[in-house]
């Protein structure tokens, strides 16, 4: 099963060299890697043409103005030709060079349509200090669950069945992408139970107070778009089980 690996950069030239490294530490060699740059204003391009010979032809990009970042997202997945489709944001690295081997065995052994895993967030600087442990256990939309959206891989006939990310979201349309998957009984998704991504804190979506309160008033427009009942109480169980986590991660 070929892989898709999608990769959206803004000048990430900071960052950058640490994703590609982990992809191409990866065991499992069956993928490509798509690189959609919304015209970079640093060194960031130099950076993926320098790895381009790295990759054996595996490294795919394109540099191009775009509507932000979930446009570019939606590039990337036109792209793809691999069966199955991930995105590996441009500040994560994967956890261990054994991931794509473990999301592909998964796929064979369930025959499912997607996977998803457990996460950890780690400091911004060091990538060492984990700063919020993201376990995903199957649980309910109405409990405030829902995968973590950087170790979800789906089949690319998923998007066929449920289409694109909405543009007219800026911040959560990865929140309302997923929960238009799982509300889909036609799409099977597995549990892996194992730490395959190394987030940076400091993305739009988690760039303190004033970043997580504009994320909640999407994520509270999406559910109520997508007939989640109740979403304001779905949204303040999503706070308690993130400030669990962040409190646990401080403890270990």
């Amino acid at each position: 099963m070929k892989i898709s690996i999608i990769t959206v950069t803004y000048n990430s030239s900071k960052t950058l060299k640490d994703t590609l490294e982990s992809v191409l530490k990866q065991t499992y060699k069956n993928y490509e890697h798509i690189i959609v740059d919304g015209l970079s204003k640093d060194n960031t391009m130099q950076i993926v043409k320098e790895y381009e010979e790295k990759y054996n032809g595996k490294l795919i990009y394109i540099s191009e103005k775009d509507s932000g970042l979930y446009d570019a997202m939606n590039k990337g997945i036109k792209m793809a030709t691999g069966d199955i489709i991930g995105i590996l944001n441009s500040d994560d690295v994967y956890a261990h060079e054994n991931v794509l081997q473990e999301i592909v065995e998964k796929f064979k052994e369930t025959n499912c349509d997607g996977t998803y895993a457990n996460l950890i967030f780690m400091d911004e600087e060091t990538m060492s200090k984990p700063q919020r442990i993201w376990n995903s256990p199957k649980g309910k939309l109405e409990n405030g669950w829902h995968p973590a959206h950087p170790t979800l891989y789906l089949k690319k006939s998923v998007y066929d069945k449920v289409g694109l990310f909405n543009l007219n979201y800026k911040i959560a349309a990865d929140y309302d992408f997923m929960i238009r998957v799982m509300k889909n009984s036609k799409v099977k998704l597995e549990y892996i139970n194992d730490y395959i991504i190394y987030m940076r804190t400091g993305g739009t979506s988690t760039a303190g107070l004033k970043g997580y309160i504009k994320n909640l008033k999407e994520a509270n427009e999406v559910l109520k778009n997508n007939n989640i009942k109740y979403p304001h109480i779905v949204n303040v169980k999503r706070i308690i089980k993130t400030i669990k986590e962040m409190v646990i991660s401080k403890k270990q």
